[in-house]
């Protein structure tokens, strides 16, 4: 599974990847889990509002910091 935090560096998207982090390791789950901060490469996910979370190939949460509960769900 490969996991894609979108966003450009602030807290939120920070905390939307440690909660990634978290979930995984949680759920037991294997996954790879990768900053994307570039902005072309977000806006080619479609993304206009950031952090987004994007779970093999599909945005799954945008514009909001997802709880590990949420993440752990989609997993």
């Amino acid at each position: 599974m490969k996991i894609e935090v979108l966003g450009t560096g602030c807290s939120k998207c920070k905390t939307l990847y440690e909660n990634a982090k978290k979930a995984v390791e949680e759920s037991g789950e294997h996954a790879e889990i990768i900053k994307v901060e570039e902005i072309p490469k977000i806006m080619a996910y479609g993304v206009m509002s950031t952090p987004a979370l994007v779970v093999d190939g599909h945005v799954k949460f945008s514009g909001k910091v997802a709880s590990v509960a949420e993440i752990m769900g989609i997993l």
